[in-house]
């Protein structure tokens, strides 16, 4: 039992991070219809930039966060202007295209920048655990937690409750007739893209601590990223919250109880079973942003 809940409170700690990647890139793909390859390296600048400024700089951990989160945000902002704002009407392939090459290239910059030696982000707590009874727990996998679950709760509020959002969520439904009604489409899709690109950052730069930081980091990331919104459903973001959830227990009670060795695998039979049942995913509803 003691095990159990061990691994139910290590499953809350990782699927809190997996709900920000999955809920980024559900928000890309639903509004836009982006298949964005450029996801992984989105979740490694987040990291890195938590590191250069915590490690290199010498900021304050706490204030580090905001850092690589703002970081993200623009970075993204630059991408869809640059990217895919010319590209607004060209066939998915060339999209697709584009936007792995532009992963390409930023994973190749982050490894001419910093090199392949694995960095580490210092972390403000101390060594000794949380003891919750017979459970352990890091006090920064404990701050994982609690910040991952205020980003999803105020990117839920965002969308939700905000002028920013409803506009969003019109553009999803019918952009034609929301930019008849007055919205700045454009201005519309260069914010999705950049609050996208800002979640799958402060994944990276919540994680980044726990593990170590590597320029190849993301490559799972992103295909795990995937994963989460076939898992939800595409364009759902509440799937896209549960879906990372699963996905953490797969891999946590999977890696506990049968074998360490298939972590990543056991999503990834959750994610063929779900395919063969429900293609469209768990949760996916029709015209559903939110």
């Amino acid at each position: 039992m003691d095990q159990f809940l061990q691994h139910g409170v290590n499953t809350l700690v990782l699927g809190g991070a997996y709900a920000l990647l999955g809920i980024g890139l559900t928000l890309i793909f639903g509004i836009m219809n982006v298949v964005n390859f450029t996801h992984g390296a989105l979740y490694t600048f987040g990291a890195y930039l938590m590191y250069l400024a915590c490690a290199a700089l010498g900021l304050n951990f706490f204030l580090s966060l905001p850092v690589a989160i703002l970081g993200g945000l623009m970075l993204g902002a630059v991408i869809e202007v640059l990217l895919l704002r010319p590209l607004r009407k060209a066939d998915i392939d060339t999209t697709m295209l584009v936007m792995i090459g532009a992963g390409i290239i930023l994973q190749s910059s982050t490894l001419w920048i910093f090199g392949g030696v694995a960095k580490a982000i210092p972390s403000p707590f101390p060594d000794a655990p949380v003891q919750l009874g017979p459970v352990s727990l890091s006090w920064m996998r404990l701050f994982v937690f609690f910040a991952a679950g205020a980003l999803i709760a105020t990117a839920y509020a965002l969308i939700n409750l905000t002028r920013l959002g409803r506009a969003m969520r019109s553009t999803f439904q019918d952009p034609d007739t929301a930019a008849l009604m007055g919205v700045n489409v454009k201005f519309i899709y260069t914010a999705t893209f950049a609050l996208g690109s800002s979640l799958a950052a402060a994944a990276g730069a919540l994680l980044g601590p726990v593990y170590v930081v590597v320029p190849q980091m993301g490559d799972l990331a992103s295909v795990k990223a995937f994963a989460i919104v076939i898992l939800g459903g595409l364009g759902n973001v509440a799937g896209a919250t549960i879906g990372g959830f699963i996905l953490a227990f797969a891999e946590e009670f999977g890696a506990g109880y049968i074998s360490s060795g298939y972590r990543d695998a056991m999503g990834f039979i959750i994610i063929i079973a779900v395919l063969l049942m429900k293609p469209t995913g768990l949760f996916a509803r029709a015209e559903r942003i939110g």
